[in-house]
């Protein structure tokens, strides 16, 4: 029986890779260069599935195709918001991801922003690679603690769990968290209080806590949440970290915060136009800027990619596929 055809549209790891090759006639992006929307229609067009990325837009336009032979895209990720859902079912497209497997490397990656950004570790960096460093003084970058302060968690899901814990057993820190589901829900209360959290209004949350961590997935209703009016409610000491997406944020009003010192810095994973960072943001000392790391350990991306696998190899067999999104 001919071997279902499979388009990856960008590099995965070796095991990854090896597993697809074994189960599919796969067809991998040999330079890694992101796909053009030209290239994810012939994809979708040439083949019997598409093993796509966060960043390959899967957008209403590029959907718009005549004839689809693809029956299901496999996203190599959590979030799906780089799909248009309603452009796929209208084409019949399975769509599937890979959750469950990344919490802990990107819950572990906030606490290191978090220490990064309030203990001046980059411009610490920066400075000794500049060979400006003159040696230890008194006065000397000092930054602020963070062992005993107060966390807001703003999406109370694995990874806001994770930290939550993290940030408690850790560091003592005093845990608030704002979440899409009601107080009162008998399962978030119950999480809450396992992970010593306590549920505040956003607006109460963002004026109490000294930092704010977010961790809510990319929809309409969280598309730029921290805005110019929810920046000034958090404390002028206050630290903003993002490892959820670069749209929950309205960049140019963080830009604007941190230069007007409405809040004290912040540390970001995830940009609104990735891979391009505005170059004011660049310019501010007061903020760590990482290439979207949070799930870039070989543990995760590997279980990430194998999820995928399982996904394409369960659907082609006429199983019931485990991780369908829409």
């Amino acid at each position: 029986m001919t071997r279902p055809a499979v388009v990856v549209t960008r590099r995965l790891p070796d095991t990854v890779e090896s597993a697809l090759a074994e189960r599919f006639d796969v067809r991998f992006n040999g330079d890694d260069h992101p796909m053009s929307p030209g290239e994810l229609r012939a994809a979708l067009r040439e083949a019997d599935a598409l093993l796509c990325t966060v960043t390959d837009s899967l957008t209403a336009d590029v959907l718009d195709i005549e004839s689809c032979r693809a029956r299901i895209v496999a996203n190599f990720g959590v979030g799906y918001n780089h799909i248009d859902m309603e452009a796929a079912r209208c084409l019949g497209l399975v769509v599937t991801n890979t959750p469950d497997v990344l919490t802990d490397d990107t819950a572990d990656l906030a606490i290191a922003l978090m220490l990064a950004v309030a203990r001046r570790m980059g411009e610490g960096e920066r400075q000794l690679r500049a060979g400006d460093w003159t040696g230890w003084r008194p006065t000397h970058l000092m930054g602020t603690r963070v062992t005993g302060k107060t966390l807001g968690i703003v999406g109370f899901g694995r990874i806001g769990q994770a930290v939550a814990h993290r940030a408690r057993s850790g560091f003592g820190m005093s845990v608030l968290f704002a979440s899409r589901s009601p107080a009162a829900d008998e399962v978030v209360a119950a999480t809450a209080a396992a992970a010593g959290a306590e549920h505040r209004p956003l607006d109460a949350l963002l004026a109490e806590a000294d930092f704010v961590s977010l961790h809510v997935p990319a929809t309409p209703a969280t598309y730029h949440l921290i805005d110019a009016r929810r920046l000034r409610m958090m404390q002028r000491h206050a630290f903003l970290i993002n490892t959820a997406r670069g749209d929950v944020v309205d960049e140019v009003a963080l830009i604007d915060a941190l230069q007007a010192g409405t809040i004290a810095g912040a540390g970001l994973d995830v940009y609104h136009q990735e891979p391009s960072v505005p170059e004011a943001l660049m310019a501010l000392s007061t903020v760590v800027l990482l290439p979207h790391l949070g799930s870039a350990t070989m543990e995760s991306r590997t279980a990430m990619g194998m999820r995928a696998v399982e996904n394409l190899v369960m659907f082609f067999e006429g199983r019931e596929v485990p991780h369908v999104v829409g």
